[in-house]
């Protein structure tokens, strides 16, 4: 069941979907890929990257801090969520998902019905490099894929360069609260 939040009138899209390989802005050949439910050691590799995350680049309280916190995090949101993980020479450099807003187990399968809240992270080391856009581009075009239609996200209003990223992609602001900037985005399906 849709809530009470904004979305924009017109939709996004289209968006690539992954498997997708492109060269960063470092030269770096990055692949993004969308595990099944972390499948195939993905969420190994992605525990790492949060391992090596660092704490103070945490927004909202997430990523957790510790590994064992970190895959239960992971763990916990993964058969519901829709992922899609960046690597670069086989190791997890960013990680993109999308969680439903919603506990019923038929609106999560039915995808459309529902809204999808946004969370996105790259390695320090990885960012401004243009991998934050197309990680979020592949996991709008995976969420289209899917029939996901409305996603929305929170952003420390002080994050700038976060909210250039979503505003380039199709995100409009919806509302703020004293230290979040609400956005949201409808996808062509």
């Amino acid at each position: 069941m849709v809530g009470s939040r904004q979305y924009p009138d017109e939709p996004s899209g289209p968006f690539p979907s992954p498997p997708t390989t492109f060269e960063d802005r470092e030269g770096r050949s990055i692949e993004i890929r969308a595990p099944a439910a972390f499948a195939d050691d993905a969420l190994d590799d992605v525990v790492e990257m949060y391992v090596e995350f660092d704490p103070t680049d945490r927004a909202q309280g997430i990523p957790p801090t510790g590994e064992d916190r970190i895959r239960n995090w992971l763990e916990t949101i993964a058969e519901d969520s829709v992922t899609v993980v960046a690597f670069h020479d086989g190791d997890a450099i960013g990680h993109a998902m999308l969680v439903p807003d919603s506990d019923d187990p038929d609106a999560i399968a039915e995808k459309s019905d529902i809204e999808w809240e946004l969370a996105i992270f790259v390695l320090q080391a990885y960012q401004q490099a243009g991998i934050g856009t197309v990680l979020l581009e592949n996991l709008l075009g995976h969420a289209t894929d899917l029939g996901i239609r409305r996603v929305w996200l929170t952003v420390e209003r002080w994050n700038n360069p976060a909210i250039a990223l979503y505003e380039r992609v199709g995100f409009e602001s919806t509302g703020t609260e004293s230290f979040e900037q609400e956005m949201a985005i409808l996808l062509d399906n």
